[in-house]
């Protein structure tokens, strides 16, 4: 009866997950039109336009939008693979397949015994939430990398510190998969792959790293955490102004940049709560790993300059990893985090307008969905600190019986 039941639940698990990413297919194929900003205009335009570039043997030295390591370079020529198809179908194509691949991993990984299926189904729901972003991004293939990565890591160290370091050449954020890496194996391993690919784009193609000094010009975008001083400041009486700058919609003008440095101080304490963290943890378990990723990169998310929708497709796979052992704690976490990312498919691109008026509608959606992301983030944390850093020991006043005092001491 059990095994019946639970062909049952896979086999729900598999249609649910068809009949959503065939509903985001129909919308970034524009058979069905989804509210709002077209969000498809990112591969269509600027995606397309890097394609042109990129396939001369250079980066996009002049587009300050360019704003990746090199390996990005990867995803966005992709497309190539299948000729057949224009440019943004291809892409759309292969993000589902992206998607597809997450799916199987967190199964294959689900399905083994002391696993659980939740991951899958956190995966399932949590992508279609997002709405047809996700699969306008090329942030669904980097999150594939580092599902891959997170559960490869306990057996296989060589192998995710490799796929962290490929994944810390795509998008920067997966090199945080390693904070929770106890063998140095697993760090070796990055180090070589990411100094290795940056040493043969470097080499290969001119423009490698001048994303670094577009990504220190970006200011204050208008779904972060700070920006909330600035949606409330309008209506006080600051002048600012929110323009398209960097890429992102952001807000340019007076205080800007103290909210913008404020926000990188923010980031440099979450940096120093995981070193810490690291510092006094002693006791590692099977979902260590995954849940010391997933608290570091909610940390950097939520205390970025710029949260874009598509962060949150890193979140949902990284809790995703999490749940799929069942004695991890981060179910209430990752709860909120697939509360925030229906409420981001509000904000974007629903509802972006009202945003970015600063409206009463939009400033009321970026204060839930970012009040999500930070008690997700301090719940988070919280629970990998009690996991794994022994609580200090008081001693008795007065000497107590030996049948009272026993305590086993915590191996790391």
């Amino acid at each position: 009866m059990d095994r019946t039941q639970g062909t049952r639940s896979l086999a729900g698990l598999l249609v649910i997950w068809g009949l959503t990413r065939l509903a985001l297919l129909l919308f970034v194929f524009k058979v069905l039109v989804f509210p709002g900003p077209d969000v498809t205009s990112d591969v269509s335009v600027i995606y397309q336009g890097w394609y042109e570039v990129l396939r001369t043997g250079t980066f996009p030295l002049d587009d300050v939008t360019w704003q990746y390591p090199p390996a990005a370079a990867l995803p966005i020529l992709s497309p190539a693979l299948l000729f057949f198809l224009d440019y943004a179908q291809a892409f759309f194509v292969l993000a589902c397949l992206a998607d597809l691949v997450v799916l199987a991993l967190l199964l294959y990984a689900g399905l083994r015994p002391g696993r659980s299926v939740r991951g899958a189904w956190v995966w399932v729901v949590g992508v279609p939430l997002l709405g047809p972003t996700v699969y306008a991004r090329y942030d669904v293939m980097v999150t594939a990398v580092a599902v891959a990565a997170l559960l490869a890591g306990q057996r296989h160290p060589r192998l995710m510190g490799a796929l962290a370091g490929f994944g810390a050449m795509l998008k920067v954020w997966p090199v945080l998969l390693l904070i929770g890496a106890v063998r140095r194996r697993a760090w070796a391993a990055a180090t070589v792959t990411a100094g290795a690919l940056a040493a043969l784009f470097a080499l290969a193609m001119p423009g490698a790293f001048a994303f670094l000094t577009f990504q220190r010009d970006r200011g204050t975008e208008v779904e972060s955490l700070g920006a909330l001083v600035f949606h409330v400041a309008r209506h006080y009486g600051w002048d600012g102004q929110v323009l398209l700058n960097y890429g992102s919609v952001e807000f340019l003008g007076p205080y800007v940049d103290v909210v913008s440095s404020a926000a990188l101080a923010l980031t440099g304490m979450a940096f120093g709560w995981l070193l810490l963290w690291r510092l006094m943890a002693s006791r590692f378990l099977s979902h260590t790993l995954a849940d010391a990723a997933f608290v570091a990169v909610l940390m950097f998310t939520t205390t970025s300059r710029v949260i874009s929708p598509q962060y949150m497709v890193w979140l949902v796979g990284l809790a995703a990893v999490c749940l799929c052992f069942p004695r991890s704690g981060m179910r209430l976490p990752a709860g909120l985090v697939l509360a925030a990312s229906f409420v981001t498919v509000l904000e974007f691109p629903l509802w972006f307008s009202h945003v970015v008026a600063s409206d009463a509608l939009g400033i009321t959606l970026l204060f839930l969905r970012n009040g999500l992301l930070v008690l997700a983030t301090l719940t988070a944390a919280r629970t990998l600190w009690r996991s794994t850093v022994p609580r200090p020991t008081t001693k008795a006043p007065f000497p107590s019986h030996p049948a009272r005092t026993e305590e086993t001491p915590v191996s790391s």
